[in-house]
């Protein structure tokens, strides 16, 4: 007679493992760098809590809207997409000023509230893709897989969660920026939960305000952080397809007026191409670049130093 082993002792299965593993790489994405799984292939399970903030946001249906979760979302937009272009991008990606280590935490938090991974994982997968920027290598490439892919399938497939690490050796030696990273979901869940107690606080003791905390909740934290995403990612998206060229470079890149104003001027994107060592993106005097304009703030306030501008040899190349 067999003895069938108790179910709390039987060994799991290949698909209880898998299970497992996604959810500890939710909380720990230190597994990520051993993850498994088809090439190319988006891992759904991984990226459940990526589609459940956008379903979150139809909770506007039920919470309503008002002045206050407007104002809160608009000024969350704001502060996060500076975080993302002045430090996620030319700060830890292209390293064109520097700053205090005191500071270069505190915006690595910032960004890290918007729900694009940590600032070694961002500013690695950025160096990777100006290398290998429209070929084989490139991470997101419009040209060879498409707009959806390049806009957000490549980050949710399991060498796109890897941190590489080889990419970001100057900045992976503090520890609080590795530590950041591999718990890059506390940001967010400490920003969340800050706005639904501030807006349950503010319905009792302010009701002319009209707000609450599952509007606060969903109105500045994840429609907010969507729109900031979907925003952002234009740049790998639409920035290498609709636009001008001014520089003959071997990518597709393009100046978008209209993306450059959306994202506090990343939209001048063939400029970066061209030269990505400067701080300023908008080349041209009327080209709008207003991360550029508030690290320059920044700059005089003493807070940032050594921004690196247009070279002399660039501004010939735009004469020619």
């Amino acid at each position: 007679m067999t003895v069938e082993a108790p179910a709390a002792t039987r060994p799991a299965t290949p698909a209880t493992r898998r299970f497992a593993a996604a959810l500890r790489r939710w909380f720990d994405t230190a597994d990520a760098d051993s993850a498994t799984g088809r090439q190319g292939r988006i891992d759904w399970l991984r990226a459940a809590p990526f589609i459940g903030m956008h379903l979150a946001c139809l909770g506007v249906l039920w919470v309503g809207v008002s002045a206050t979760a407007l104002g809160v979302a608009a000024g969350l937009y704001v502060l996060r997409m500076f975080a993302i272009t002045g430090f996620y991008h030319r700060y830890f990606a292209h390293r064109t000023f520097r700053t205090s280590r005191a500071l270069q935490f505190t915006f690595a938090l910032i960004g890290a509230s918007c729900v694009q991974r940590g600032p070694l994982w961002w500013a690695a997968h950025h160096r990777e893709h100006h290398q290998h920027a429209d070929t084989e290598r490139d991470p997101h490439s419009p040209r060879l897989r498409g707009f959806l892919w390049s806009h957000m399938g490549w980050f949710l497939t399991p060498e796109g969660f890897r941190t590489r690490w080889a990419r970001i050796p100057d900045f992976a030696r503090y520890p609080e920026l590795r530590w950041l990273d591999r718990y890059d979901i506390l940001v967010p869940v400490v920003l969340a939960t800050l706005l639904f107690v501030i807006g349950t606080v503010l319905h009792r003791l302010a009701p002319g305000l009209h707000t609450s905390g599952g509007q606060l909740l969903t109105w500045g934290f994840f429609v907010s952080t969507v729109v900031l995403f979907h925003v952002t990612v234009t740049i790998n998206s639409l920035a290498h397809r609709f636009g001008t060229r001014r520089f003959a470079t071997d990518d597709d890149s393009r100046n978008n007026l209209w993306l450059a104003l959306l994202t506090f001027g990343e939209g001048w994107h063939n400029n970066h191409h061209f030269f990505p060592g400067s701080v300023r993106q908008g080349f041209r005097w009327w080209e709008l670049d207003l991360t550029f304009y508030g690290l320059r703030l920044m700059a005089w306030l003493g807070l940032v130093q050594g921004l690196k501008p247009v070279p002399a040899r660039v501004r010939r190349a735009m004469e020619r």
